[in-house]
């Protein structure tokens, strides 16, 4: 029951039930539907908690008249009394099935145009009319749901991370620009001409300086900002949840947070397994091909090269020779497909990186169809079939690359042959990935570049081997994956300042830009930074996932389309030339 001090209403649509029979009660919301039925009226009235069924009978005149021209989505204010509903016709599809309001008056406090869609869950239109009419799209349940579940685990993060201690921070919107990681998007100072601010792609320098300062644990639901091509699971602005904690290493992080999620998912009523299986990204490269593995399903990668050591073919002889690898994966039950399926698998090997795509088709019958197996001895066949536990209607794909490339590409095949067969498995198979490395080549920028990020510390035997050897260092760095979706990501940082001025070296970083982009940062080091690390989490793809969604758009109030245009307001739009001077931007 309402405060009635506070609201028109005296109760909520869904929460009437069985109890209030016989309460007279104020209700308020939209027209769902309407039904008449002659002699009588029935209006399904909704509100967020839900829907509850009305009737409106002609011994109610001024009422009655009123309910003949109602129509869908009018804003409506009810008064009546709470009844059962006659024998025979509850609704057990409904919370509210039981009871009925009978109505004695009512109020149209606005009436509305016909929705350019139904107020239904499951319609058949096109998003950019549910974006352009965003709050009519919201009206409907499954929206609706989805903005309510981003609701609950918001407020079961906040009691989650505030039990452990955690301070809750604002940080920036406004800042600096850095060299690293997506497009900035950069906005002018009026006030300092030829200057420009940045939004951040993450609280993560302030989050930092947080430490240095003694916070100690921190948190933040943060909004963050990044110029990059969109795709379902991207959005220019979007939510993480950033935590940092001083005094910690690595297992403290993760331990911590296994906890998190699962007081988290306990909250809202998902399963969550007691603990969650630590994999290094080596592993996950070498067994799924990918360092975010799908873990709901087998087809792991096998290593080949024993097997064909020897070989005569010349493909995998010169792999081997040139220092590469010979990995595959079993198709289990491809073994009938077409020579055409089985050639757009190909194509996509090609598309992925790969010169080509070896296969060994074995029909239920025994036959054997393949390009290449001529050129495999009988030993070589057994021992093709033992390392992928190959049996009769499989199909063995195999891939002689460079050791990255034929992990990636099996990997990418593996992924694709998941969606085909539907071996995707209910539930939520969650997944640490950790000891990433910590630099890798960029050949476009010539230099090394950061796995994670800058900040990131590598492991301390590595360090010797820096200068000489950066891509054989690894680093304290984990990411947390959920059904082959990378959902958060983070690493333990750098908190000695010669170490991270040796690291900004190594990536090509001189000491004149390392001054001008972190010297903040630097300066921050040097004035007791304690040891420290921490985590963010995609908020948005994890609400995502916990709903059931193949977008975050669907989790989110009001997002931007694929092009990152809002189809509600007209942004981005232009702008006057006087705004344009005021910024000292010229309109050329």
């Amino acid at each position: 029951m309402l405060d009635a001090r506070h609201s028109i209403r005296t109760h909520t649509c869904g929460a009437l039930g069985a109890p209030d029979i016989g309460a007279n009660v104020t209700l308020a919301g939209w027209v769902h539907r309407r039904r008449d039925h002659g002699g009588l009226i029935f209006v399904d009235l909704r509100d967020r908690s839900g829907i509850v069924q009305c009737t409106f009978g002609p011994e109610v005149a001024e009422a009655f008249a009123t309910a003949e021209r109602l129509r869908p989505e009018w804003v409506v204010e009810l008064v009546g009394e709470v009844r059962r509903r006659p024998e025979g016709t509850e609704n057990p599809e409904m919370v509210t099935g039981e009871v009925e309001v009978e109505v004695s008056s009512v109020t149209v406090l606005n009436n509305a145009e016909t929705p350019p869609f139904e107020v239904e869950d499951g319609i058949d239109t096109d998003e950019t009319t549910r974006l352009r009419y965003r709050y009519i799209d919201i009206r409907r349940p499954e929206m609706l749901g989805a903005l309510l579940l981003r609701d609950r685990v918001t407020q079961r993060f906040r009691r989650a991370l505030e039990d452990r201690g955690f301070i809750e921070v604002e940080t920036p919107i406004l800042t600096k620009s850095t060299p690293e990681g997506a497009r900035d998007f950069i906005v002018p100072s009026r006030m300092n001409a030829g200057k420009f601010y940045a939004l951040p792609q993450s609280p993560q320098l302030f989050k930092q300086l947080l430490m240095v300062a003694g916070m100690d644990r921190y948190y933040q639901i943060a909004r963050c900002f990044r110029d990059e091509d969109l795709r379902a699971d991207r959005q220019p602005e979007f939510t993480q949840v950033d935590i940092e904690m001083s005094f910690c290493t690595q297992d403290h992080v993760l331990d911590l947070m296994e906890e998190v999620m699962a007081e988290v998912m306990d909250g809202v009523g998902v399963e969550w397994p007691s603990e969650i299986e630590r994999m290094t990204y080596a592993d996950a490269m070498d067994r799924y091909g990918s360092d975010r593995p799908d873990t709901r399903f087998g087809m792991e990668i096998a290593c080949l090269g024993s097997v064909f050591s020897s070989s005569e073919f010349k493909v995998f002889a010169g792999a081997l020779a040139s220092g590469g690898r010979i990995k595959g994966i079993n198709a289990t039950g491809c073994g009938g497909w077409s020579r055409g399926k089985i050639d757009a698998l190909n194509q996509l090997a090609i598309d992925s990186g790969a010169k080509g795509l070896a296969w060994v088709a074995f029909g239920s019958d025994g036959e054997v169809r393949s390009p290449v197996a001529k050129f495999f001895s009988e030993a070589e066949m057994d021992g093709l079939r033992e390392a992928l536990a190959l049996e009769p209607g499989d199909l063995a794909l195999i891939v002689a690359d460079q050791h990255d490339v034929a992990n990636e590409v099996l990997g990418v095949l593996r992924t694709e042959l998941a969606e085909t067969l539907g071996l995707h498995a209910d539930g939520l198979h969650p997944l640490w990935v950790v000891d990433f490395p910590l630099l890798k080549w960029d050949a476009d920028e010539d230099r090394w570049t950061a796995v994670h990020h800058p900040f990131t510390r590598p492991f301390d035997e590595h360090l010797e081997q820096l200068e000489e050897d950066p891509g054989s260092a690894l680093s304290f760095s984990y990411d947390l994956v959920i059904n082959g979706l990378e959902i958060g990501g983070g690493t333990l940082r750098v908190h000695d300042r010669a170490l991270q001025e040796r690291l900004l070296r190594v990536m090509g970083i001189g000491a004149e830009e390392a001054a001008d982009k972190f010297g903040f940062l630097l300066d921050a080091l040097s004035h007791g930074a304690p040891p420290h690390g921490g985590i963010a989490l995609g908020f948005d793809r994890l609400v995502m996932i916990l709903g059931g969604g193949k977008s975050i758009r669907d989790v989110i109030a009001f997002p931007k389309t694929s092009s990152g245009a809002c189809p509600l307001t007209g942004a981005p739009d232009t702008v006057s030339a006087r705004q344009l001077k005021e910024v000292h931007v010229s309109a050329d």
